[in-house]
């Protein structure tokens, strides 16, 4: 059984980051482009960390990271963006270690997250957008009550700058059942 928790981007280490997006460049380098190309360097690995708190401290975005609890490893990363206040509607992006893919972590942490979005953000509106061939992402979505409101065209640029279609996922305040 694997343990792990949640935590807020105050226990993150730089090198830890760095390592985890390394190990994992071939499973997240099209779908977290911005993360990757921020990432390769220890030096550029802290400043988007850094960059991440100073946007959480301003209510810009919220960055939550897994950690397998026995070892004390971290093994995801998730992020709360796009946040729009006026309609109430907020974006979730999330990968998860590929050591530990198909264990129910991501569905976990992703429902943890949305109940996070709704119950202190106040939100109306989450939604998620994955790429057409990320048949995990969208179990998830499926999974935790997400309905599929459709493809956005060319809507995303992959980590090879290719506009790629992308599905979008959204859920309700009203449809929310935690």
């Amino acid at each position: 059984m694997i343990y792990w928790s949640i935590e807020d981007s105050k226990h993150i280490y730089p090198e830890e980051f760095f390592h985890m997006v390394q190990k994992n460049l071939d499973h997240i380098s099209a779908t977290f482009p911005i993360t990757v190309k921020a990432c390769t360097t220890l030096p550029k690995t802290q400043e988007f960390l850094n960059k991440n708190r100073r946007k959480q401290n301003e209510n810009q975005g919220y960055y939550f990271y897994l950690r397998n609890t026995k070892t004390q490893k971290l093994i995801g990363y998730l992020c709360v963006k796009n946040i729009n206040r006026h309609i109430r509607k907020c974006e979730l992006a999330y990968f998860i270690d590929k050591d530990f893919q198909g264990q129910g972590i991501t569905s976990e942490a992703v429902a943890k997250t949305v109940n996070f979005c709704f119950e202190v953000m106040k939100m109306n509106k989450v939604y998620i957008c994955t790429s057409k061939v990320n048949a995990a992402s969208q179990r998830i979505a499926t999974k935790l009550g997400f309905k599929h409101e459709g493809l956005l065209r060319e809507e995303f640029k992959n980590g090879q700058a290719i506009l790629e279609d992308i599905n979008y996922y959204g859920l309700l305040r009203s449809e929310y059942q935690p």
